[in-house]
Formats: C-alpha cells, sequence, structure tokens
C-alpha cells in the first residue's frame, strides 16, 4: 500500500474516484442517515480498492449492474482514532462501487439538534462540518482533498423540513417508488407519506471535505443577484443576518476584479445554530456560518470575505493534504484582505493584519514544546489535523505573500495571481507544486526571499512585519500605557468598533491586575459585548488575572456558543498553569453541562484540552 495522505488510506497505485451519487435517508428519531454511495471510477479495475469510513456500519458491498456482491473487509479491525477503517473492495474489472451503510451516532461530521436546541424550538435540526476529514463518517469515499469527485445526491426528510447543500439545487418532489432508494432503505420506507425528496447536483470537481448539507425548518432572503443568506426560519435572525451581509455582491465582483472570474455560480450563505464550530466553511454555492458573526456594524461581513475568497483559493485551489493547509488558508487570508481593503478600507484592512499578527505571535507560544506545527509545510503522521488547527497556516501564509507582494510590487504579485489561479483551477497541488510555479514565473525570487526558510522553518521569519498604519499604531500605543495605569478616554475610542477593542484588548498584559479590569470594564461594559470576539477577549484577561467576577459571563458565554475559536481559548486559560484546581474544577462542570451542545469536533478539541492540563 502506497498512501498518498497522511490522513488516508486512499491507496496512490489505485484510481481516484471522479463521480459520487448519493442517496441519503435522513432518520431523526435515531440521528442516523441510511446511505446508498455510488462511486464511479475513471476506467475498470481489478485488484483491491480502497475507501475511508469511520463509525459506519456496512451493510453490503455491491456490483450496481448485476447486484451481486463484492468481497470486502474492513482494516484494522479495531478502528485507528483518527483515520477510522480502510474499507477494502476486491474489484475485478468494475468502473463503479455501490456500497450500503448507516451512519452512527458518534458521526464526527453530524450534530442533529433536538427541537429545544432550536431556534422556534419545534423541528429537528441536522446539519455537517466535514472539514478536515469527517466526510468518512458520512458515507465511503477516498477522503482526501487529492481526490476531488463531482456528485449528486437524493436526500430523503420528513416533509415539514427543507434541505440545503454545497450544491445546486435541482428539484423538490415526492419520493418515486421502486428503485428511488438505490438500496438506501426499504423502498415502503422511503416512500413514507410523510417523506420528501430533495435533488442536488455538484458539477465541479471538488475535494470531500467540501461536502455539505443541512436540513431543518430554513428560511431566506434575497441579499444580491447571485446571494440569498439562509437560516432557521425565525425572522429576526434572517433580517439581521440579511442587513450584516447586504454588501455580498459588491465583495464578489471586487473578488472578480482581482482573482478572476466567479465559477460557483451562486454564493448563497446560510447562518447556522451557535453550536456551529468554526466562524465560517467555505462549502462551494452554500457557506456556512456562525450567528456569531452577526453583529449589527457590518464588520462580521469580514468572514464572508475570507469564506468568498476560498472561491479561489481553497476551493478551485485546494491543498492536497492537510500537510499544505497554508496553500488554502494563507492564500484565502492574503484573498480576505485585498477583498476588505478594497470595500471597506485601507485601514480596516490594516487593523485585521494586526489582529491576525497577534495571533501568530500567541500561537509561537501555543506550540513553543512542538514547533513542527509553526511550520507552513508540515508533517502531521499520526495527528489529528483538528487538533493542531491553528492560526499559523493563516497568519504565518498571509505573511509569506505579504512579503512576495512587497518584493515585486503588488501590480506584478496580483498578475501572479491571477495566473497563479488560472493555471491550477480545479487541481490540489503541493507547496512544492506552487514554490516551483513561483521560481518560473518570478525568476529570481529565490535570491531575494529564502522560500526555504519560509516555507520549512520554524517560528516566524525575521522578514515578517507588523502592519503600518495610524489606527493600528495608535491603538497598540494605548495598549501599552495602559500597563502603566493609563485607561483610554472615551474621546480617543468614541469611533472605535468591535476591532478596534479586539485590537486593544489582545495587545494588554495577560498579568493586567484585577482592580485595572474592572475599572475598563466599568467605563466600556467590555464584558456585555454583544459581538464576541471582545467579549472573549476581555474574558481571557479576566481569567488570567483569576478575577472571579467574571466567572459567571465565562460560564453563560461557554454555554451559548460552540465556535472553537471561542472555547479553545477561554476553557485553555482556565486549566492552563499552576495552582488552577479551583479553575480546573469549574471547567470540568461547565464543559459536563455544556458538552451536549457542542459539534462533535468541538467536544474532541475541548476534551483533548482538559486530557492534558486536568
Amino acid at each position: 500500500m502506497a498512501p498518498i495522505d497522511p490522513h488516508s488510506y486512499t491507496d496512490s497505485t489505485q484510481p481516484l474516484t471522479t463521480h459520487i451519487s448519493l442517496s441519503l435517508y435522513f432518520d431523526f428519531p435515531s440521528s442516523t442517515i441510511h446511505t446508498s454511495t455510488l462511486i464511479s471510477l475513471p476506467k475498470p479495475h481489478s485488484g483491491p480498492f480502497t475507501l475511508d469510513t469511520r463509525t459506519l456500519s456496512i451493510a453490503s458491498v455491491l456490483d450496481p449492474t448485476s447486484l451481486s456482491p463484492l468481497p470486502f473487509t474492513l482494516n484494522p479491525s479495531t478502528p485507528d482514532p483518527v483515520l477510522g477503517q480502510a474499507l477494502i473492495v476486491t474489484l475485478s474489472g468494475q468502473s463503479q462501487v455501490l456500497v450500503i451503510s448507516k451512519t452512527s451516532t458518534l458521526s464526527s461530521a453530524l450534530q442533529w439538534l433536538s427541537p429545544p436546541q432550536t431556534f422556534n424550538k419545534a423541528l429537528p435540526f441536522v446539519y455537517t462540518q466535514c472539514q478536515s476529514i469527517h466526510a468518512r463518517s458520512i458515507f465511503p469515499c477516498q477522503d482526501t482533498p487529492a481526490a476531488r469527485v463531482c456528485y449528486d445526491a437524493k436526500l430523503n426528510i420528513p416533509r415539514q423540513l427543507s434541505a440545503v447543500m454545497s450544491a445546486k439545487h435541482l428539484h423538490r418532489r415526492e419520493p418515486l417508488g421502486f428503485g428511488d432508494a438505490k438500496g438506501a432503505c426499504d423502498d415502503s420506507v422511503w416512500c413514507g407519506a410523510d417523506r420528501v425528496v430533495e435533488e442536488f447536483v455538484m458539477e465541479q470537481p471538488i475535494p470531500p471535505h467540501l461536502f455539505a448539507f443541512a436540513v431543518g425548518e430554513l428560511g431566506f432572503r434575497e441579499v444580491g443577484p447571485r446571494t440569498r443568506v439562509y437560516s432557521e426560519a425565525a425572522p429576526a435572525v434572517l433580517d439581521a443576518a440579511a442587513r450584516e451581509f447586504a454588501g455580498t455582491e459588491e465583495m464578489i465582483r471586487v473578488g472578480e476584479r482581482l482573482f478572476g472570474p466567479y465559477d460557483w455560480e451562486r454564493f448563497d450563505l446560510l447562518v447556522l445554530p451557535p453550536s456551529f464550530p468554526y466562524g465560517g466553511m467555505e462549502n462551494p454555492r452554500m457557506v456556512f456560518l456562525t450567528p456569531t458573526v452577526i453583529k449589527g456594524d457590518a464588520t462580521g461581513a469580514q468572514v464572508v470575505a475570507h469564506e468568498l475568497a476560498h472561491s479561489w483559493t481553497g476551493n478551485l485551489i485546494t491543498n492536497k493534504t492537510n500537510d499544505h493547509f497554508w496553500l488554502n488558508e494563507g492564500f484565502t487570508t492574503y484573498a480576505e484582505r485585498r477583498i476588505v481593503e478594497a470595500v471597506q478600507g485601507e485601514d480596516i484592512a490594516a487593523l485585521n493584519v494586526g489582529i491576525g499578527w497577534r495571533g501568530l505571535v500567541d500561537e509561537m507560544e501555543r506550540f513553543k514544546d512542538n514547533m513542527e506545527f509553526t511550520k507552513l509545510k508540515t508533517n502531521q503522521e499520526g495527528v489529528d489535523p483538528d487538533d493542531v488547527y491553528s492560526q499559523v497556516p493563516y497568519e504565518k501564509g498571509f505573511q509569506f505573500l505579504w512579503r512576495i507582494e512587497r518584493q515585486i510590487g503588488r501590480p506584478a504579485f496580483d498578475d501572479f495571481l491571477k495566473k497563479y489561479i488560472a493555471t491550477f483551477k480545479f487541481q490540489s497541488i503541493d507547496t512544492d507544486t506552487f514554490l516551483n510555479f513561483l521560481k518560473a514565473n518570478l525568476p529570481g525570487i529565490e535570491n531575494q526571499i529564502d522560500l526555504i526558510a519560509w516555507t520549512e522553518g520554524t517560528g516566524i521569519p525575521t522578514d515578517a512585519m507588523e502592519p503600518v498604519s495610524n489606527i493600528y499604531t495608535k491603538i497598540v500605543t494605548l495598549a501599552n500605557e495602559f500597563k502603566v495605569g493609563r485607561m483610554p478616554r472615551e474621546d480617543e475610542v468614541a469611533e472605535w468598533h468591535g476591532q478596534e477593542w479586539e485590537l486593544y484588548l489582545e495587545n494588554l498584559s495577560k498579568s493586567v491586575e484585577a482592580s485595572q479590569l474592572q475599572a475598563l470594564d466599568a467605563r466600556y461594559r467590555l464584558s456585555e459585548s454583544k459581538d464576541f470576539e471582545v467579549k472573549v477577549a476581555f474574558l481571557q484577561l479576566a481569567i488570567s488575572s483569576r478575577c472571579k467576577d467574571y466567572y459567571a459571563e465565562v460560564e453563560r458565554t461557554l454555554k451559548e456558543v460552540g465556535r472553537m475559536k471561542y472555547l479553545r481559548p477561554l476553557y485553555t486559560a482556565l486549566v492552563q498553569g499552576a495552582g488552577k484546581e479551583e479553575e480546573k474544577t469549574f471547567a470540568k462542570r461547565v464543559f459536563a453541562e455544556a458538552r451536549d451542545g457542542y459539534h462533535p469536533i468541538a467536544q474532541g478539541v475541548v476534551e483533548a484540552i482538559l486530557a492534558k492540563f486536568v
């Protein structure tokens, strides 16, 4: 066996899937999905054919033409905690394989919400998060970004619910009779009177981690010629989201001007329940968002700018494995800031860069005992990518591209970016492929910038750069003055929004006195901010200063949202360090009470933090 990805059983000597056809029957009472997966190969294949699975029950593997069983094994017999199990099918000249399976309640990609956990508290809800390696817990596949596939899907759901996918919606129809289920379940069950089928198709090849759906009581608002915003059918949520993301079409046009045509037709947005573990997920045609990005001042649109930028860098061009994740996220962070600069101005873009710089510096401290994960090109063999997810590929990747831009000038770099995207669109590449393209198109660049130090070196290179802007300098200066006792005056912060406060708080000393924090909060009410970036930055400082007056707010926050950007630092601040027995007991209690409200990915991340420090 010759794996092509440290996070997949996919074998380089076997063909890569070209198309997947799915039939999914959603059984809400059991929180499971009955699945028929038809896998198509580019040509007939004889010998072993290997697919990734995790926590799936495999009922049968069939030749779809004859419906005769195909021999298969699941290895290893005890699933690997990261990879799951390899489903190894023996083929004899087939170009298609049909697998009948069922998901488990332990599926790491799925979060099932009971009616009381939803906004209207009347109907259930389920959604996916497949990045990095969770698609295999829904259906068997070659779960590596090296294997780009087109797909179609039939979702059989309760009639009172509706569905969205990272795919083109074809129609909503009644279940058909014999054979419509494709073996996912009995035809009589598939054709139940209370059931309806939603059909989708994705005609462009995407990596499996971009497979996505959500099923629930959904509504939408039109916000542009290419964009609807969806959420649970709650007018208050829909209207707030529509206001926050009203400028989406302008951002798409800026992106097209900078990076070339938008190749995905639609750019719809889905605001998920608060348990969604990320800020956003760049699922093509249907971006998933946390409700915490709805801030009431349109600054949440910066997350939309990031996910939009993925339409070119990450979705059109994808890292071949997670070892090269910076090719997705570094490029996208750079592209996001170019869009933000064009739409919201240079000062806002500089604040964005400054917040990113602080995040990168903090990650150096986080990984000080394992500097491998401060590299751009990493070695993640045997490592769960969720455990080492960080700002490094985003911010160090951004810094690398910004360094190249400074070296050759923005016009030349813009031309390079457009050529890069046009050359590699709908492909998955690695760092060496990028570097070879860079050197071929910018002759001598390796003599001007140490490309190996940037991609394979640890830490922050000496030619990385903090942003330069008047507002950035002013905020950092005020943060430094707070360390010697001077609180910012109200006239100095009158124009500040969430980003300014976030940057200010992140530049304060972690050893700030509790009395200073209380005085700052008494004046500016930061612990009550509706902007979670501000609130969580303040609460981290409160925990570091052992200011227990704020622990009730910490508990409310940890129970209100499931975004890992907030869970990771708050739980870590509570349990890391000596003499924290009371805080550790508090963290364990809060997690035990909040756990069922978190997505399985977030549950695993918090469990890993507690296992390390408690």
